[in-house]
């Protein structure tokens, strides 16, 4: 085989994609990325073994995460890129070790590369095939993915000037544990759901820093239309980017519009002071390639959600910024300040054609944890009269898999007394519909991107602590999940280290579950997938 992944829900049946990704990477890319990620363990093991304080790092701590960042599934396609930031971690962890004097250090500490054909034969030595034990693979792998997702989340908190040490120092310690041969099944199990508790803690501190800048989410209605200007079109999860474009764009005539997991940006306040950010255009990222086409200006991708361009045209429209990156594409970096120069997306925004029309019309969203406590007393009256019988939490990500249907069928049919909770690019499977409200509660609350699944856990606890109850799993709350790539799964890993029981997770259960660990998800935690849409709701509405 040419190559092996299998962190995506997409992989290739269901077992791993291995000769191109489903993603659109190539095997180059590929093993590239698995030598990034190396590279990282033998970082995080000399700093591990060396006794190095995280706090007097910088720089490394932050180019950790831009890697991790990197290899995330839709983020990077760029072999240059990553070839050279496998070459700039290379040289951070030699510093390390010179630091240092440490005996019995794992191959990953110690390994040289000349050429990128040595880089390649490197990979394709120490990607995820490596771990003979399955089990011991699949422990490793979810660890490597719930830390590839924190690691995004930590990223944009530090994009804003928030960061907490402790999140590097697990960091450094969870990836040096994927390459410690001692570590039992047990060992690796403990690690898994102390990777959610960090999990917990990252998406904390970026609530911290989104909120402490820009202000709570509130309750907004967002324009799916568009008006007659020329336009750009912002994509991925970073609010600082939109934030340094929005104040670039003023006063040009150009307009701005978010697409897929920017949508609640709009929720912000921050952010409503900009009279040329109109809207949101169309869905969730697997659409791009034909709203791309009909939105006719420039696209900036800030983080991942990226698909390889159909057409020369349109990747000439494409800029990257961040960890983001595709082969002709131009990219933009930030000075050392982190101020990006976007002058040359505006300057072609105006010469292209305003966006064409796809829909009419508004959404709603806003309901982070915030806006949703200011309606407390609202919602308890709603579930003590009976008026609201259940709410399903259906957070996560959209895809391209026809079965994701499921999704938009689900909610249709929910019995008009239940309430939708949701975060992340799931919501586009439903949140266009004409789903009514109860007693003036919007029968879908959208608390905001991926990452604001916080929220909905902050909702559940403050639910547990109304009523009064020993248990979240005693609220009447289900968890009605789908899933795509790693930050699904940190947040996955969050919820079942806060203790939610009877995850329902789909469209289907990841590859990287072996059999044994699949089995333990379901006897511990009570993990399982999803069935026929009628009868997945008699049970959740019997249950």
């Amino acid at each position: 085989m040419n190559m092996f992944c299998y962190q995506c829900q997409e992989t290739a049946r269901g077992k791993g994609c291995t000769v191109k990704g489903v993603c659109g990477k190539t095997a180059e890319v590929s093993n590239l990325q698995d030598l990034l990620i190396y590279t990282v363990k033998g970082i995080s093991e000399v700093v591990v073994k060396g006794g190095l304080d995280v706090k007097e790092l910088g720089d490394v701590n932050h180019q950790v995460l831009n890697s991790l960042f990197i290899t995330i599934t839709n983020a990077n396609f760029d072999d240059d890129a990553i070839e050279k930031q496998i070459r700039k971690m290379l040289a951070k962890r030699d510093e390390l070790r010179a630091k240092v004097s440490v005996d019995n250090l794992h191959d990953c500490a110690t390994f040289e590369v000349s050429d990128r054909q040595s880089m390649i034969e490197k990979a394709v030595t120490v990607g995820i095939l490596a771990t003979a034990d399955e089990d011991i693979r699949s422990l490793r792998e979810m660890i490597t993915y719930g830390i590839k997702g924190l690691a995004a989340y930590a990223h944009h908190a530090l994009n804003i000037g928030k960061e907490n040490p402790d999140l590097y120092a697990f960091i450094y310690e969870a990836m040096a544990a994927t390459v410690n041969d001692s570590l039992t099944v047990d060992d690796l199990v403990a690690l898994t759901l102390k990777t959610g508790e960090r999990g917990v803690a990252a998406m904390a501190l970026l609530d911290e820093a989104n909120t402490s800048k820009y202000g709570n989410p509130e309750i907004t209605k967002v324009n799916i239309g568009v008006r007659n200007n020329p336009a750009i079109l912002v994509s991925g999860h970073d609010l600082t980017d939109l934030e340094q474009l929005l104040e670039q764009t003023k006063g040009t005539g150009v307009d701005v519009y978010t697409h897929g997991e920017m949508l609640p940006a709009h929720y912000y306040p921050a952010f409503k002071k900009y009279d040329h950010f109109v809207g949101n255009y169309g869905n969730a990222w697997w659409k791009q390639l034909e709203e791309f086409e009909s939105f006719n200006g420039p696209i900036l991708f800030t983080t991942n959600c990226l698909v390889p361009p159909r057409s020369e045209e349109v990747r000439s429209r494409i800029f990257t910024t961040g960890a983001t990156g595709y082969p002709g594409c131009v990219h933009i970096e930030a000075d050392e300040k982190g101020n990006k120069d976007f002058s040359q997306i505006i300057e072609l925004a105006k010469k292209l054609n305003p966006p064409k029309e796809i829909e009419n019309g508004t959404i709603i969203g806003g309901f982070a944890h915030n806006q949703v406590f200011a309606l407390a007393d609202k919602i308890v009256e709603a579930v003590k009269s009976g008026a609201i019988k259940k709410f399903f939490v259906m957070a996560g990500c959209d895809g391209r898999m026809k079965s994701r249907d499921y999704y938009t069928q689900f909610a249709e049919r929910l019995p008009k007394d239940t309430v939708i909770l949701t975060a992340g690019c799931a919501k586009y499977r439903y949140n266009k519909l004409d789903l009514g409200d109860i007693g003036g509660i919007p029968r879908v609350l959208d608390a905001g991107q991926c990452n604001d699944s916080y929220s909905l856990a902050l909702i559940a606890l403050k639910l547990k602590e109304i009523f009064e109850l020993n248990d979240i799993n005693e609220l009447p709350i289900v968890y009605n999940i789908a899933w795509y790539e790693q930050k699904a799964v940190i947040v996955l890993l969050a919820l079942l280290y806060l203790g939610v029981k009877n995850i329902h997770l789909g469209p289907t259960l990841p590859g990287f579950l072996s059999p044994n660990v699949a089995k333990v998800l379901v006897e511990q935690f009570g993990i399982a997938g999803i069935g026929e849409v009628d009868e997945d709701i008699k049970m959740f509405m019997s249950a």
